[in-house]
């Protein structure tokens, strides 16, 4: 006797919105025992990574910070997601973004004014969507897969920032490192917490959060979007333009990338460096999912995938964990979040089993007159 998977005639609401917290706590759990059984601390690494950085306010801060980047990428993918748009090239517009940044930064490095660091902010918008651009084209042109075009594109843009930072942009005054010069103070982020290190990028995020809400479901462009990713055969009936629909959801999704990467560049960093790319956009998509692409779940989920970061160089000191410990932890969450879709839409039969009996039609209306 074998087993297999059934479609659920109707997947359990409150059980969808449960998965993503189960799909942590499976994390944890799976995630003490793999370490135990490598002979690191379990526990530890648990209290360490998930547990710590919540009872200290100066890892608040931190936690708040490395959230921000993750929340702004991952709320402009959700809406391509929605949309059945799969950008996966996140990370490369994040790079381009934080590029476009530093190349302004660069450009008026000896010049003062207010006026720097907005314009620094939309040149790193313009360019994370002219890097979505390029799959862009290539599927509403050539039909090209944007889930290979985007990713491929990553790669293209880590080389280019390797050889900027090798060449034309390297310091020179910099002791041969491979890094820009130190941004001035009108090219950085102010505080927005005095005393603190969360700059306005934070806040720039939550308010990100409720204006793609708003967008998403209060406007019709937002209703397109969700038609063509819910319904496309009743969306092309209804008229809505599909090319149109990949050009938005890569725009917008490619926007927030590069966003996240000049508020990087003029935050955090405070200058370009090879070390930039840190996996965000690829975390962004775990965010994404963790949060069912909605904005305020996204705010959430992002604070619980920063935690793996924050906690995870916490580990490193206190307990020896590995640097890919963070890794290893947000691949299991998306392994147990994608395992908690499955039984919520599906569920484990035996193969002699029959199949769910389909509901029978209501019965026509008799009309009055007509005859039995």
């Amino acid at each position: 006797m074998g087993l297999k998977l059934q479609k659920r005639l109707a997947p359990s609401r409150t059980m969808m919105l449960a998965s993503p917290v189960i799909a942590v706590l499976a994390t944890v759990v799976a995630g003490a025992i793999v370490f135990t059984l490598l002979g690191y601390d379990g526990l530890g690494a648990i209290w360490q990574i998930f547990v710590a950085p919540l009872l200290s306010a100066y890892r608040w801060q931190d936690l708040l910070v490395k959230a921000a980047p993750l929340a702004t990428i991952a709320i402009g993918l959700s809406i391509g997601f929605r949309a059945n748009v799969w950008n996966i090239g996140a990370e490369g517009q994040y790079v381009l973004g934080g590029l476009a940044g530093t190349g302004l930064a660069l450009a008026t490095h000896d010049m003062t004014g207010s006026w720097i660091l907005p314009t620094m902010i939309l040149c790193g918008i313009v360019g994370g969507i002219a890097w979505s651009a390029i799959p862009a084209i290539l599927k509403t042109r050539l039909g090209v897969n944007e889930i290979l075009s985007s990713l491929m594109l990553n790669y293209v843009a880590i080389q280019l920032l390797y050889y900027l930072m090798r060449g034309p942009w390297k310091d020179p005054m910099g002791f041969n490192f491979p890094q820009t010069v130190l941004f001035s103070e009108w090219q950085t982020l102010p505080i927005a917490v005095s005393g603190t290190l969360i700059h306005i990028g934070v806040p720039i995020a939550a308010a990100l959060g409720l204006a793609v809400w708003f967008f998403v479901a209060r406007t019709v462009t937002g209703f397109q979007l969700r038609v063509v990713g819910l319904a496309p055969d009743a969306a092309r009936y209804g008229g809505f333009r599909e090319k149109r629909t990949v050009w938005l959801a890569l725009a917008l999704g490619g926007a927030c990338a590069g966003l996240a990467g000049v508020l990087e560049v003029a935050g955090p960093f405070g200058q370009m460096v090879p070390a930039f790319p840190t996996g965000y956009g690829y975390t962004a998509i775990i965010v994404a999912f963790l949060g069912r692409l909605h904005p305020v779940g996204i705010l959430l989920a992002a604070l619980v995938l920063a935690l793996t970061y924050v906690g995870g160089e916490s580990a490193q000191t206190t307990i020896g964990l590995p640097a890919a410990a963070a890794g290893v932890f947000q691949a299991m969450m998306l392994f147990f979040l994608l395992a908690a879709d499955i039984m919520v839409r599906y569920r484990i039969v035996s193969d002699r089993e029959p199949a769910a009996a389909a509901p029978a039609p209501a019965p026509a209306p008799v009309r009055e007159g007509a005859t039995a």
